[in-house]
């Protein structure tokens, strides 16, 4: 959802940086929520006059959207090993990383 300019207070981006909970968030890296985003959510953002904005809303939808549920993958510990035990049982059955012991790998 955009910025609805007509019913949210536009604030600076360099001064939104400091409303992120915890320490103030550098005008870089806000810079890269907008443009890369995070987890595949970017910062909602407007250019007016050659000044950047985004707004409380924004940057509460943008905090909303990285913590919803299946967001971001997890796998526990024990998942991860099954998975690795897979992936060196299928390279070993290519024929790749037999001779690879463990005093050889950095």
């Amino acid at each position: 959802m955009p910025i609805d300019a007509s019913d949210e207070e536009l604030i600076p981006i360099a001064t939104a940086a400091q409303l992120f909970p915890g320490k103030p968030v550098c005008i870089q890296t806000m810079h890269r929520w907008r443009l890369n985003g995070v987890r595949g959510v970017k910062l909602e953002t407007l250019l007016i006059g050659g000044l950047r904005y985004t707004s409380k809303e924004a940057i509460e939808r943008f905090i909303h959207a990285q913590n919803q549920d299946g967001s971001w993958p997890t796998t526990s510990p024990q998942q991860r090993a099954r998975q690795a035990e897979a992936a060196r049982e299928k390279l070993a059955q290519m024929g790749i990383g037999k001779t690879m012991g463990n005093d050889q790998r950095r």
